[in-house]
């Protein structure tokens, strides 16, 4: 089965960026807005066990933190992404090298950019739109992360939470 480990921010953050999402992101439909710690990986029923007993034991390592995003950013030209940029803290980047070391699989496409896309497959030139009229506008947005999400993809291509892991709680 497929999996991935992710943030989801506040609703007020996640309704921002769905009142760009529901137009320009063709995955709108399939998972909400979320910043990605691990990008989607496969695991067996043995392996997902071991890997939850460490999720477990990063969460209880970890503090809630605070992230901010001020700014719009593309991965353009690599591909026609549009995205909030998430400062990069510290805590952040732990949590994410964590998650890639081991016995999580080593599957990171990608060099760690934390951001919650707002818009992807672009063509060209609606992407030169987009992003055009994003940049004009402010984002000044602050919120408190307190725990991260194992989720799961369906066979219809949606991902669902598996399990939720809070910072600083006790597991057994």
């Amino acid at each position: 089965m497929k999996y991935g480990i992710i943030i989801f921010p506040s609703k007020p953050i996640q309704d921002e960026v769905n009142s760009y999402r529901k137009r320009y992101d063709p995955h709108y439909a399939l998972v909400p807005p979320h910043l990605t710690l691990k990008e989607a990986f496969e695991a067996d029923d043995d392996e997902l066990e071991t890997l939850i007993t460490e999720l477990k034991h990063i969460a209880n390592q970890t503090k809630p933190f605070t992230i901010n995003i001020n700014k719009v950013s593309t991965f353009a030209p690599v591909t026609n992404t549009i995205y909030l940029k998430v400062e990069p803290i510290p805590v952040l980047t732990d949590l994410h090298e964590k998650m890639q070391s081991g016995k999580f699989p080593k599957n990171e496409a990608y060099n760690f950019v934390p951001h919650i896309t707002v818009a992807q497959k672009l063509k060209d030139d609606e992407y030169s739109d987009v992003f055009g009229s994003m940049k004009m506008k402010e984002f000044k947005m602050e919120d408190t992360v307190d725990r991260f999400q194992l989720l799961y993809q369906l066979d219809n291509g949606s991902w669902t939470v598996y399990e939720s892991f809070v910072f600083g709680k006790e597991y057994v």
